[in-house]
């Protein structure tokens, strides 16, 4: 057939989501079942239940991906699916219904990264310019990730402790704001009045790794000072002092590594991609530099299966697939998922 067209079944987390993309770029169905509103009452997301979700939703959503695309079963060329990293159990299901599919219909599998799917999400809305530069932030994952070409992947720089996602969630729950907590502290540092300035954690000089328990630290403290002394907390402030101090640093080291390795795009992508802080500090300082900065749709910040269709069509030009012993892996390498390995 004269159309690449790839089933992706992403279960990485708490999205189950099945997708058919053709030749990489175009989004002909992409079904996403959340399940915040099963998490909320914990306050995060507890994997046991994460994982039962799955394997109750999953048939079904693969079912209505493949019937919202117009086409059949039969006329897909091959099946993707989310092989790490993540939460081990959601990984499972996932990786049992994209086996089953693969051998069923006698076509190649094909075992993606979710950064990998994150950061090709933007292919599906624009066109990729190499080199580039890709600022991912997420839930568990925040990286400064250079692509030298398509398909390679050299991580510069990466979170020492919390993610900016966790951070953001941490905050939200000491402010009793509901989960997940980073549209709260957005909506909040938007309406504030005043801020509360807070530190920023640069690290070693020239480095572009990122650190956020500091900050947690810090706005923890503020709180309890606060309590201990009766006085009223104006959240806002403190919503946008911490914001702008996250913001500071992303923008800064993002920028800052654009200009040494002469980039020609700077993409921003993950869920937290999707704060509208981040975006317009992102593109003003973008604009100043004159550098292209490409940031996929609202959703497709968040995961989804579209995404990892995206990232899984690298892997298909160039024959690379998966045996049906694939295992699930938390813990997967980008760098080794790449097509080829850097000198």
């Amino acid at each position: 057939m004269s159309e690449e067209l790839i089933l992706a079944i992403e279960t990485s987390c708490d999205e189950t989501s099945a997708a058919v993309v053709r030749s990489g770029k175009e989004i002909c169905s992409n079904i996403v079942s959340s399940q915040i509103d099963v998490h909320e009452r914990f306050g995060g997301v507890v994997p046991e239940i994460a994982s039962r979700k799955h394997v109750e939703t999953i048939t079904r959503i693969i079912e209505a991906a493949i019937a919202q695309s117009g086409y059949t079963a039969n006329d897909l060329s091959a099946i993707a699916v989310t092989e790490g990293p993540g939460l081990v159990g959601a990984l499972l299901v996932g990786n049992v219904a994209a086996k089953g599919l693969a051998l069923a219909l006698n076509i190649p599998l094909i075992a993606t990264h979710h950064i990998a799917g994150h950061i090709y999400a933007s292919r599906l809305e624009h066109e990729m310019r190499f080199p580039a530069l890709a600022l991912v932030v997420s839930g568990g994952h925040t990286e400064l990730v250079l692509l030298p070409k398509e398909g390679v992947f050299q991580i510069i720089g990466r979170t020492r402790d919390d993610a900016v996602g966790e951070a953001y969630d941490k905050v939200a729950r000491a402010l009793k704001l509901p989960y997940p907590g980073g549209p709260h502290i957005d909506r909040l540092a938007h309406e504030a009045a005043a801020e509360i300035e807070l530190p920023r954690a640069w690290l070693e000089q020239d480095s572009y790794d990122f650190s956020f328990s500091g900050l947690k630290s810090a706005v923890l403290a503020v709180i309890n000072q606060h309590r201990m002394k009766g006085l009223e907390l104006d959240e806002a402030a403190l919503a946008k002092g911490f914001q702008q101090s996250v913001i500071d640093v992303l923008v800064t080291k993002a920028l800052r590594a654009a200009k040494q390795y002469g980039v020609e795009q700077l993409i921003l992508c993950g869920g937290v991609a999707a704060n509208r802080g981040l975006r317009q500090a992102l593109a003003l300082a973008c604009e100043k530099d004159k550098l292209q900065l490409i940031v996929p749709s609202p959703k497709l910040c968040t995961d989804n299966a579209a995404m990892i269709g995206a990232a899984a069509y690298i892997k298909f030009k160039h024959g690379q697939f998966a045996g049906l012993d694939m295992k699930a892996d938390p813990g997967l390498s980008l760098e080794k998922w790449s097509i080829e390995t850097l000198a």
